[in-house]
């Protein structure tokens, strides 16, 4: 049953705010770390020549690893505790860091970015459990949520600008060295601060269904990838068609066991069924959109890397903006009809960018781009935190593993299929002039980035920035309707009881 909070609660004091203070520093260097390496698509690929295929495996394998172990990873936490777990992947995640920093191809690049998946997997659901676990009063709980989802949204977003900054000054293999000092002061900082927490550490982790977790995800993402990147042919019906039976399985399975890797129940209720899925397509969108427009903003409108990291930057500050006004908005609305206003105002921006990416100011994508990271900012805080409070502090382990697997498995699957889609609409654009050269042509074909680090013809360049612009367009509306449509679902689904606490008697 979810936990009932009483006054008697105890009030959280200084460690405990000092120690949300290094968790988000953690949450705010996974989240950096998942949009980073866009800006340095450009430099990357003249460097270590990846093809297009290649060039999105090395985006989004980070987190489909991420999301393939989190289930699992949330469970160990509960088990052998928070703060061990967390501790153990600070150490590896730096050691990865350095691997990814000094890749000399492509393959390397893809294999560093998967261990990375693995690191971080054993720290973002210890972060939330650990903050669900030093917050026992409702309010202050909100709040350090609050602070821990702007830290993951702010993280995300700022990710481009950290990435200009370094890309300015060095190779692109610094935008992974960043992460060594930060995991270093978590290693000395952590064991200070951070009280060990833990769930039922008798209950048994089911290494099937952690298996079966992973094989489902991983091959229902690449089916979408193979599908829109190289075409329709007989493996992508056979591949989803695995996954979807992998899911199938691992969901029966959970019903059956006595201790399952995920509460399937927990879906029953309103408040989290609708959060998991409200937090999921808020960064879809989110990083689908951040993938294509850091490269639409260096190699259409030709910004340097810090130039285009400065320019991402009003939804990085509207985004952390939210939390001045978080609490009002609930008890006003209500908790639903909070996150659905939200996933409005985020379709609103993405719908605004569509149409002012073809202008040749820049005012109209900035504003849009505000409007987008407020949208985006309160529903990623107010889902996480209706997920995370409607379980017992024991279960904390696992309801986090499920809101972040939601985060993450959202930005993966918005990289793959919204980058996907946008690849598609690229090459279904291009009308390159006759009589291109063949090499030339094949270059456009492959991506813009290729096209500009190869390609001399000034006319080509153009057709293919055109063509580019275009996709942008066309993807942001897809991604603006998607948004629409969640948010018309989490008004009318998830409960909107005017209490600001978000108290666990939404999940009734």
């Amino acid at each position: 049953m979810p936990e009932t909070h009483t006054s008697a609660s105890p009030r959280a004091g200084r460690r405990e705010w000092s120690a949300l203070a290094v968790l988000v520093l953690i949450v705010v260097m996974l989240t950096v770390d998942g949009t980073v390496l866009y800006l340095a698509v450009p430099s990357l690929s003249a460097d270590i020549e990846p093809s297009a295929t290649q060039l999105l495996w090395i985006g989004d394998i980070y987190s489909f690893v991420l999301a393939g172990l989190l289930i699992t990873m949330g469970n160990l936490a509960d088990r052998i505790g928070r703060k061990r777990l967390l501790l153990i992947g600070a150490a590896a995640f730096g050691l990865a860091s350095v691997l990814a920093a000094f890749a000399p191809n492509a393959e390397t690049l893809i294999a560093a970015r998967a261990l990375l998946g693995v690191a971080g997997a054993t720290l973002m659901p210890s972060t939330l459990s650990i903050v669900r676990a030093m917050f026992s009063d409702a309010k202050q709980r909100t709040t350090a949520i609050a602070i821990w989802a702007t830290g993951a949204t702010a993280g995300a977003a700022i990710g481009p600008l950290v990435g200009g900054v370094l890309l300015e000054n060095f190779w692109w293999g610094s935008v992974f060295l960043i992460n060594v000092p930060i995991m270093v002061l978590v290693l000395i900082a952590g064991p200070i601060l951070i009280p060990e927490s833990r769930g039922n550490s008798t209950n048994p982790i089911d290494l099937a269904s952690s298996a079966l977790s992973i094989l489902a995800i991983v091959t229902l993402v690449y089916a979408v990838k193979h599908w829109v990147g190289s075409g329709l042919d007989w493996s992508v019906p056979a591949i989803a068609l695995a996954g979807l039976i992998a899911g199938w399985i691992f969901v029966r399975r959970q019903l059956q066991l006595e201790y399952p890797l995920l509460d399937v129940s927990l879906f029953r209720m309103p408040a989290f069924a609708g959060s998991v899925a409200a937090n999921g397509l808020s960064i879809f969108a989110f990083m689908g959109l951040l993938f294509f427009f850091s490269q639409y903003l260096q190699l259409v409108r030709e910004y340097g890397p810090l130039q285009a990291g400065i320019a991402e930057l009003p939804s990085t500050i509207a985004s952390m903006a939210v939390i001045a006004f978080i609490g009002v908005l609930v008890a006003r609305l209500g908790a639903g009809r909070a996150i659905g206003l939200g996933l409005a105002t985020a379709a609103v921006g993405l719908a605004g960018l569509g149409l002012t990416v073809t202008q040749s100011s820049f005012w109209g994508i900035g504003i849009f781009l505000a409007v987008l990271g407020l949208g985006i900012g309160v529903s990623m805080t107010l889902s996480t935190d209706a997920v995370v409070s409607s379980v017992p502090k024991e279960r904390a382990g696992a309801a986090s593993s499920i809101a972040e697997t939601a985060y993450e498995l959202g930005g993966a699957l918005g990289i793959a299929v919204l980058g996907s889609i946008h690849l598609a609409m690229y090459r279904s654009n291009l009308d390159l002039p006759t009589g291109t050269d063949p090499s030339d042509a094949a270059a456009a074909d492959e991506s813009l980035a290729t096209v500009v680090a190869t390609v001399d013809s000034t006319a080509v360049i153009t057709q293919a920035q055109s063509a580019f612009t275009t996709a942008v367009q066309t993807t942001s509306f897809i991604a603006a309707t998607i948004l629409a449509l969640a948010a018309a679902v989490a008004w009318l689904v998830i409960p909107s009881p005017k209490d600001a606490k978000m108290e666990s008697h939404e999940a009734h």
